[in-house]
């Protein structure tokens, strides 16, 4: 898939579908169907707009372009949002962006989708153009929930990442380069790739989680690590079941299947060890379960 920047974009005929879309989840999906163009804003219009309510993002620009790439998509053409752009009007971004930098014979938006200065556009100002077919998706229930990514942040956030990958369409996944740690997970038996999180994006609340990790089963540690006073700030420790090398400096992507248990101080080394056992075990048995749910 080709990934263009507005000013770089060549006027086409493109079915052009508009949105953050950040997480692809299954709204989104939906969004974006029929489409071979999304046009999409980098960084996140918040950030610019009103910081103090910028939220964590689920996925970077990156993997948002691999997830759409799997959907198809042709093209995503990513406005550099700023406070210029911020003030285009609503008329402008239509004329334009739409019309005249991209070409756009459809235009599709999800039925909630705000856009120009101050978000006066709206789903009603496309309609009223004749340059172009308007579809607008509707809103989607999952379980009784309507689908949105702040909705599937706060599952995350919460450690229900089982619940979280219905909204998704897939379980939840990041992706960091692995990092030297204190290597205390190998004296126990259970050496570990370390992921220090970026502070811009979700993790998943603090505990024990079964994973995939590349094509392994993983069980993997969220936390600050309580058994030992180490100074450190968060970490994801992802122990690969039946694994052997070194990943350091590679990125790893990590999927969360389900929690398996809280984060905990244990008394011992000892305790840990029987504890981590415990979830070696699980972990095998809830890759074994979750074998056949999609990847992303």
């Amino acid at each position: 898939m080709k990934v263009t920047a507005l000013d770089q974009a060549r006027p086409r005929e493109r079915r052009v579908a508009v949105g953050q879309f950040d997480g692809v989840h299954i709204g989104h999906r939906e969004v974006i169907r029929g489409s071979d163009t999304v046009l999409t804003f980098d960084p996140h219009p918040l950030s610019v707009i009103h910081p103090e309510a910028m939220p964590k993002l689920l996925i970077s620009t990156a993997m948002k372009a691999e997830l759409l790439d799997d959907l198809g998509v042709e093209e995503m053409v990513v406005i550099p949002f700023d406070r210029e752009f911020a003030s285009v009007s609503a008329q402008d971004f239509i004329d334009k962006v739409l019309v005249e930098q991209l070409g756009a014979v459809r235009v599709s938006v999800g039925e909630n989708f705000r856009f120009g200065h101050r978000a006066s556009g709206d789903a009603a100002l496309l309609r009223e153009h004749d340059a172009f077919e308007t579809r607008v998706a509707s809103l989607i229930e999952v379980e009784g929930e309507i689908v949105s990514s702040s909705h599937i942040r706060g599952l995350i956030a919460a450690g229900d990442v089982e619940h979280a990958a219905p909204f998704l369409g897939a379980p939840f996944r990041m992706r960091r380069p692995v990092v030297e740690g204190d290597r205390r997970g190998r004296t126990l038996g259970y050496p570990t790739a370390n992921l220090v999180p970026d502070d811009a994006y979700v993790v998943p609340g603090h505990g024990v989680y079964a994973c995939r990790a590349g094509d392994r089963c993983a069980a993997v540690n969220v936390g600050v690590r309580p058994t030992f006073e180490t100074g450190r700030g968060l970490l994801v420790e992802a122990y690969l079941l039946d694994f052997e090398g070194d990943l350091y400096g590679q990125e790893l992507t990590v999927e969360f299947l389900t929690r398996l248990r809280g984060e905990r101080r244990f008394e011992s080394s000892d305790a840990l060890v029987e504890a981590m056992r415990r979830d070696e075990r699980q972990a095998r048995e809830a890759c074994q379960r979750f074998a056949t749910v999609p990847r992303r």
